[in-house]
């Protein structure tokens, strides 16, 4: 690592403390093809598949690459101002809801409603918030025990 780069402690803060990344989310023009991809070129299974909303969740190691298929009519990266990553979620220690929306609002950051959602790690809570560039972030708390 270079010398001009400073890591700094996260324990400073404990309300957010980031563990790892728990998923991403892509936006394809086609579920197959990317499945293909990501399985047959990567080596990630297909852990899951929901119909409705229609997803499919690929493990890639301890995290996980989700995939949902763009509206008819839409290209990746044409909907989303020309993003094709839906969002993408960190894992962090512990969902306390209010230290986490208390320490956001510091920074201007409005929380989103908690949420029980499936990560790589299971279902646990979870929070979307918007970084300056627009992208959406999930802070994902640990699993349900």
């Amino acid at each position: 690592m270079p010398d001009d780069v400073k890591i700094l402690s996260q324990a400073v803060n404990p309300a957010l403390t980031v563990t790892g990344l728990d998923h991403v989310v892509l936006r394809v023009a086609s579920l197959e093809r990317a499945i293909r991809f990501y399985g047959d070129v990567l080596g990630c299974p297909v852990e899951r598949e929901l119909e409705t909303p229609r997803l499919v969740q690929m493990r890639a190691g301890a995290s996980m690459i989700d995939l949902v298929p763009c509206e008819p009519g839409e290209a990746p990266g044409v909907s989303m101002g020309g993003r094709n990553m839906d969002h993408f979620a960190v894992r962090i220690a512990k969902m306390d809801a209010p230290a986490l929306t208390a320490h956001l609002a510091k920074y201007d950051i409005d929380a989103g409603e908690v949420g029980r959602r499936y990560g790589a790690e299971g279902y646990g809570s979870s929070v979307y918030i918007t970084d300056p560039d627009g992208n959406t972030v999930e802070l994902k708390g640990p699993p349900e025990a």
